[in-house]
């Protein structure tokens, strides 16, 4: 999700084809902004006019988002520079995203035909040579000299800007929808409704622009907004917007068993597109009257031919490749996936080594950060994120194709519901979703996939974030239908693993059977797993010894426990051990939405 947000961030600030004569000195000077995310106030964003002594334009774009995730505030700063020639072709941009793991840097030049693009992420530099983009200052200035041309509802311009991240050129085109009029100032003005999509991107946005070229309210896909305010009122933002929770698409009823299961049908409601919809061994989502319906499957691989690296199969070279993101050709990442895998030859058994490793090897925090697979290398810390971008970049170092997957997965607790989650899909002869987040070699049934890709197609997830309702249609019978006083017999015959779905000994035997889907499907150990089972529920069912236990193990667990469970199932982790949350309102309830 905050991938997409960065993404979301970037291309905030709208940019619309001009019709007639540019008059630049009008639009010279500063505009400030507060940011709201779901209508909740979430950053501020500066956007300038400027002229230097060659008569050169500079734009300059600078949002500051202030964010919480369950009670930890997170900061990232995303700054774009355009400078235009006084002909008004482009020159250069110098772009920016600073957040918790440093800054990462995309400086491009004009150089005649050529742009020359150098990608500074992780410390490690990058240079490609691509076509020179057709953007122009006419692309590039907003909304502001179109409306100033007085242009009637229907009418429509098209544009192109390039993005340095994306290392593309995307096209869009803008309508006017409507026209009325609000009182400014004292004074009446027109106001104009334009309609903007982007190709590719999947994108859309409506953006309020006075008479006079005024740009009053962005809003991006519908959860973003960017609305004109004094400085300092733009300005005041307080973290109080918890992105974890918010977005969250909450369950009235939990689901039996989210880990384990063989099946799971919802009902989805939202503004899902056929982008969207992707279908595939683990899921189907077909549309049904006013609502999308979504079945998945636990997929099993036993008697399944994995192939051998290196891959021969064309179709999936590409994943492969190396990103100014996944940089799976440094020699860092390359010799670590040596070292993790060895001279293993066989697909699945790389692809359920590396998740085993990323798993066990990486401290869970919080954080909002535009990812790479060296710099989490280097830091071995992050959320499911982090996790799946250091999972594919060994991958495709080891000769895995593989790519990020994002969706949403269940996650129990006081507040049960789907949370935006990421995680990846490897080829082992066919494409399998792999959570090394949650150490799941194989997906489970919860994960809704709605994204698949890199950076770019990760935005397609934007008009989705904090949009959908979910509604359960299968809860089964737990699978053992005996009473409480015959499920607590069986268990002092068998064991309370088949109760409680969280005793380290299951997760022992079923290691030890050999059997590579049951180590799948094993459970977590108890100080990583949410409190699914109360207290009450416990005593119903195992014996009060074994109650009195799993109460002692939740109460010595304390802030660290409440932080793991975090991490292993709100999608987005907790904030490391030795950072505990504050003691705060907020805190308590993400904690209690998290599972905790």
């Amino acid at each position: 999700m905050k991938k997409a947000l960065i993404m979301a961030g970037i291309l905030i600030f709208s940019r619309l084809l001009v019709a007639q004569e540019l008059n630049v000195d009008a639009l010279l000077g500063e505009t400030w902004y507060g940011l709201y995310l779901n209508g909740e106030k979430a950053g501020y964003a500066l956007n300038a006019t400027r002229k230097n002594d060659a008569g050169e334009v500079v734009l300059v774009e600078d949002a500051h988002f202030q964010l919480s995730m369950a009670g930890v505030k997170q900061d990232m700063h995303i700054f774009t520079e355009r400078t235009y020639l006084p002909s008004g072709d482009l020159k250069t941009i110098i772009s920016r995203v600073t957040d918790l793991s440093g800054a990462s840097e995309f400086n491009a030049t004009v150089n005649g035909d050529t742009l020359s693009l150098i990608s500074v992420v992780s410390g490690n530099s990058s240079e490609v040579t691509l076509p020179k983009p057709s953007e122009s200052l006419r692309d590039a200035l907003k909304h502001a000299q179109w409306v100033q041309g007085k242009p009637q509802i229907g009418d429509t311009l098209q544009f192109s800007i390039f993005e340095p991240m994306y290392q593309k050129e995307i096209a869009g085109v803008s309508r006017i929808a409507g026209m009325e009029e609000r009182v400014l100032d004292g004074v009446v003005t027109k106001v104009y409704q334009v309609e903007t999509s982007l190709d590719l991107m999947g994108l859309e946005s409506v953006s309020y622009v006075a008479e006079d070229g005024t740009t009053l309210e962005d809003v991006v896909a519908g959860i973003i907004t960017m609305r004109v305010e004094p400085e300092k009122d733009a300005k005041d933002v307080d973290y109080k917007n918890d992105v974890i929770v918010s977005n969250a698409a909450l369950v009235d009823k939990p689901i039996a068993r989210p880990r384990n299961r063989e099946s799971l049908e919802l009902l989805l409601r939202g503004p899902l597109k056929q982008e969207n919809i992707l279908n595939d061994a683990h899921q189907h989502i077909e549309l049904q009257g006013d609502a999308f319906h979504f079945v998945s499957t636990r997929v099993h691989l036993e008697g399944f031919p994995s192939v051998s690296i290196p891959i021969t199969e064309e179709s999936v070279k590409q994943w492969l490749e190396p990103t100014v993101f996944i940089q799976s050709d440094n020699p860092k990442l390359q010799e670590k996936a040596k070292e993790i895998v060895g001279d293993e030859k066989d697909a699945l058994t790389i692809s359920n080594t590396l998740c085993a490793w990323v798993h066990d090897n990486m401290r869970s925090t919080f954080s909002a950060r535009l990812s790479n697979a060296l710099e989490v290398l280097d830091s071995l810390e992050g959320d499911c994120t982090e996790h799946s971008v250091l999972f594919i970049g060994l991958a495709r170092a080891a000769g895995l194709p593989a790519r990020e997957v994002a969706g949403l997965i269940y996650v129990e607790g006081v507040q049960p519901g789907f949370y935006f989650h990421q995680w990846a899909k490897v080829w082992v002869g066919k494409w399998i979703d792999v959570d090394p987040t949650f150490d799941q070699p194989i997906a489970d049934v919860t994960h809704i996939k709605l994204a698949e890709g890199d950076l770019f197609h990760q935005t397609r997830l934007i008009p989705v974030i904090g949009n959908l309702k979910i509604e359960v249609l299968d809860i089964p019978a737990p699978q053992s239908e005996e009473t409480p006083a015959q499920v607590e017999e069986s268990v002092s015959e068998e064991g309370a693993e088949e109760v409680t779905d969280q005793s380290p000994e299951q997760k022992q035997v079923e290691e030890e059977s050999g059997s590579e889907q049951g180590a799948a499907e094993a459970a977590e150990p108890v100080e990583e797993l949410p409190a699914a089972v109360s207290s009450a529920q416990v005593e119903e069912t195992v014996s009060e010894s074994e109650a009195s236990e799993a109460v002692e193990v939740e109460q010595q667990s304390g802030a660290e426990n409440m932080q793991k469970q975090i991490v292993e199932d709100v999608t987005v982790q907790g904030a490391p051990a030795d950072e505990s949350l504050p003691a705060s309102p907020d805190t308590e309830t993400t904690s209690e939405a998290a599972g905790s």
